[in-house]
């Protein structure tokens, strides 16, 4: 009876440790990471290529690191901050994971900022394309892009090219109103001139409107941005407004021209000339095992947030490497500042002071391959910084 009471006060002691033990200590074999996505909306097609590209990577390179089990587990936010901010709470509370990751809209990575500063937790901005992002936490890694890094560099190639006036339609919210103030200050500064400029709203818009405002200033070409999976219904309008027809063509960063959706828009679209990171007609070698590999997964080619989805998963995996799979947020930090590897879009870096991506940016025209519409690249500019971090 004595020796059982022991056994049992023993057995009780345990349970007792292990209760109050910090997770990490339970859930050693396995590194959970939340994906925080748009699955449903109208940035759905940003979620569901980050996600694809996700499960492509885990089926290529296996689902363990460093000795560690990697568990997905993926939450819609349908593009809401409210709901960003309450499921980032429930992932690091509740599900306890070691990184948070996705983010398909700008709101939604400043939602979860603060969470991830508190709890010490990297959050891995695979979509979201404002400058300030990375300085919101100390925590933010960025394997997207930034609107900078185009719209200066179509904003240079418009005035060399001899395009003099430009109205611009850009969405309003915090990536449009960077995309548009990088694009003016080097359009500007070159010897552009704007005559006319319009924000549309970011939800369900309705372009003709603005269109005809567009149509009626008669300029040499407009600058767009509006976000992924909004250009296939923006380019129907421009066509059915017949802008193609009055010769004004289209310029911008690459969101207007996703690959997701470019393929289905039509000959209005050829012409279009855009600065972007990727095109899935990139001819590396890299990207045409990229482009097989998700195009046999899924059916359809991968767009620029495919991309940023498949590269934020590898910087997760190298990190954990680098770390022997340890999961100190600052550790893994650490890790990731100054990491670079070639990437489905070319050579790509964290830049270790700010926590930015640095890339290539191409300028691409739309044109036909083999019948079907791609943004094929011409000019290269190599290794480029955020220039929102820049000055």
């Amino acid at each position: 009876m004595f020796v059982r009471s022991h056994l049992l006060l023993a057995a009780s002691a345990v349970a007792a440790a292990t209760a109050f033990a910090p997770a990490p200590l339970l859930a050693q074999e396995a590194v959970k990471i939340g994906l925080i996505l748009p699955m449903t909306g109208g940035q759905a097609s940003t979620g569901k290529q980050i996600d694809n590209a996700v499960k492509l990577y885990m089926q290529q390179h296996g689902d363990t690191v460093a000795g560690k089990k990697i568990e997905i587990i993926l939450k819609d936010d349908a593009a809401l901050p409210d709901n960003t901010k309450r499921l980032t709470q429930e992932l690091i509370v509740n599900d306890k994971v070691s990184i948070i990751a996705g983010f398909g809209i700008t709101p939604a990575a400043f939602a979860a900022a603060p969470l991830a500063t508190q709890a010490k937790v990297p959050e891995v901005v695979m979509a979201a394309g404002t400058s300030i992002i990375t300085e919101k936490s100390p925590y933010i890694v960025r394997t997207s892009f930034t609107l900078g890094q185009s719209s200066t560099i179509i904003g240079d190639w418009a005035v060399k090219n001899g395009i003099k006036k430009v109205a611009t339609l850009t969405s309003d919210y915090a990536p449009g109103n960077d995309a548009l103030k990088f694009f003016k200050e080097h359009f500007i500064a070159g010897g552009g001139q704007i005559v006319e400029e319009v924000k549309v709203p970011l939800a369900n818009p309705d372009f003709a409107p603005f269109l005809q405002r567009m149509k009626d200033a008669k300029p040499d070409a407009m600058f767009v941005f509006v976000p992924a999976g909004q250009g296939g219904n923006f380019m129907k309008q421009y066509a059915e407004r017949g802008l193609d027809k009055a010769g004004i063509k289209v310029i911008g960063p690459g969101d207007v021209t996703d690959d997701d959706l470019l393929k289905d828009m039509g000959d209005a679209v050829l012409g279009t000339v855009t600065a972007h990171i990727y095109s899935a007609a990139h001819p590396s070698a890299v990207n045409k095992e990229f482009v097989a590999a998700y195009k046999k997964a899924y059916g359809q080619r991968p767009g620029f947030m495919a991309v940023g989805g498949y590269d934020g998963i590898h910087l997760i995996y190298e990190a954990l490497k680098k770390t022997g799979g340890k999961t100190d947020g600052d550790a893994l930090i650490a890790a990731m500042k100054g990491m670079a590897w070639e990437s489905p879009r070319g050579p790509i870096s964290i830049d270790p002071e700010t926590r930015d991506i640095v890339q290539n940016v191409y300028i691409r025209k739309v044109e036909k391959v083999n019948g079907e519409l791609y943004n094929v690249e011409f000019e290269t500019f190599k290794a480029v910084k955020d220039p929102g971090k820049t000055k």
